[in-house]
């Protein structure tokens, strides 16, 4: 991993989509995110797999289908104006 990339499971926690990393990786294991990156989407299945700010993420949490493109890595899980900061809305999320 490097500088320019962070762990899904941490990410998915600092932008607050997962209450705790133990969630998050959760909700990676059960198959519930897909990554596209530079092009090529994968459905995730270990939480260690990298995120990179560009990519595109669609998962399901709280019984609702999210789409959104990774924009910033963040450095701790802040308050959610700053975890809001690390995304943006896709599709119909987005209004």
């Amino acid at each position: 991993m490097s500088e320019a990339s962070v762990r899904i499971d941490i990410w998915l926690w600092r932008a607050r989509f997962a209450k705790t990393r133990g969630l998050a990786a959760d909700l990676v294991e059960r198959g519930a995110v897909r990554l596209t990156h530079q092009g090529r989407q994968t459905r995730l299945d270990k939480p260690s797999r990298c995120v990179h700010p560009g990519d595109e993420l669609v998962f399901v949490a709280h019984q609702r289908i999210t789409a959104l493109r990774v924009e910033a890595l963040g450095e701790r899980r802040g308050p959610a104006e700053e975890a809001r900061a690390l995304y943006t809305l896709m599709g119909d999320d987005a209004g």
